[in-house]
């Protein structure tokens, strides 16, 4: 069991070994947690292993190398198609990834015939099943068992101060998991020190020498349009709209008329979809309307600067009990291909946490252009 920081190396560490067993006559497999990084890897130990191969399959992902070694690269999407026998060694690609049935159901069994090996490669995720076979490996009992943890910086190829880029950019947890590969109990959790964040009591009124800024995340039916106003030189949210159910229209109405209290500076809203319109339409009317266009790139620091400033008390937050709920329920949760995915648990609502974001990131582009000019 090997946990790693991101970019320790561990996939080129698995292959090295998967090519030295397979050139000794081993019959080995390589499974990762989907087919493009099973593609991947296929393609990689097919280049390395050019003038050793014997025979291949493409739509088996097979290699069968002069020396008698076998290899398979194979993807964990189905566990009942990894079902077999005869393997000599087993490497679990980013295996916290994998669902826990690749290993119980198909690979441990397959070993059994030959007394195989395998070998565990993967960032943390949380304490899930990979945690508890790397515990394992810590208990001296457990003869057939090792384990390791490698951060980040053990790898001499990554420069200091890239790690130190990741620390200051990321939240905590993040950080912790993916560059000190640490365990982290609840690791999905975003925000932290959110109760120590919310000190902003309801019913705030504007103040005349305040500049604000609005966030806007667009709902109609199931979910919710939320309105954050932000107050930007206290770093105090100091209000939030909320309602579902009605025209764009009236939604449009009531944004303008909590414009016309605030007078905002800018108004940043989600542009995605029905947003579009939606802005048109008030910039039309003279609003301060600036587009977001969130997509997997863009969300990441959208919600990483907002956790970061919740985190180092940088916001006050209002004591919102919706809100509130939301910020501690949204997680963070790592694809096998290393993209992040932000959002609320199965069921839940995310917001009041987009509009709050957006927000946050209006207020940040406002101080940057007051220092600018």
């Amino acid at each position: 069991m090997v946990a790693c920081g991101r970019r320790f190396g561990k996939t080129e560490t698995g292959k090295i070994l998967l090519i030295e067993r397979a050139l000794t006559g081993a019959t080995c497999w390589w499974v990762s947690p989907t087919f493009r990084m099973a593609d991947d890897v296929w393609r990689a130990l097919q280049d390395a292993l050019d003038g050793a191969i014997r025979e291949r399959s493409a739509s088996m992902r097979r290699l069968e190398l002069w020396g008698g070694g076998v290899i398979r690269v194979q993807s964990g999407h189905e566990p009942d198609a990894l079902r077999g026998a005869g393997i000599d060694l087993a490497v679990l690609d980013e295996a916290a990834y994998l669902s826990p049935e690749v290993w119980h159901e198909a690979i441990r069994p397959a070993l059994s015939d030959r007394r195989g090996e395998a070998l565990f490669l993967s960032t943390p995720r949380g304490r899930n099943w990979f945690w508890a076979l790397y515990m394992l490996g810590q208990n001296p009992a457990r003869t057939q068992w090792k384990s390791w943890r490698f951060p980040t910086a053990a790898n001499p190829l990554i420069a200091p101060e890239e790690i130190a880029a990741a620390r200051e950019q990321l939240p905590e947890r993040t950080f912790r998991q993916e560059y000190l590969a640490e365990f982290l109990s609840g690791s999905g959790a975003v925000f932290r020190g959110v109760d120590r964040a919310a000190r902003v009591d309801p019913g705030q009124a504007p103040q005349p020498e305040e500049r604000y800024v609005f966030g806007v995340d667009w709902g109609r039916s199931h979910d919710y349009t939320v309105i954050a106003v932000l107050a930007v030189g206290a770093r105090r949210l100091v209000a939030l709209e909320r309602f579902t159910g009605v025209g764009w229209a009236v939604q449009r109405g009531r944004l303008a008329a909590l414009a016309a209290r605030w007078q905002p500076t800018a108004i940043w809203a989600e542009a995605n979809s029905v947003g579009g319109p939606n802005i048109e339409a008030l910039q039309a009317e003279g609003l301060p309307m600036y587009p977001f266009h969130t997509t997997a790139a863009s969300k990441a620091p959208l919600i990483e600067a907002l956790a970061l400033a919740i985190e180092r008390g940088e916001l006050a937050l209002l004591r919102d009990e919706v809100l509130l709920a939301e910020l501690e329920a949204y997680t963070l949760e790592q694809l096998p291909s290393g993209q992040f995915r932000y959002g609320a648990p199965a069921g839940g609502h995310d917001d009041t946490v987009i509009a709050v974001a957006l927000a946050w990131h209006g207020a940040l582009q406002s101080r940057v252009d007051v220092e600018f000019v």
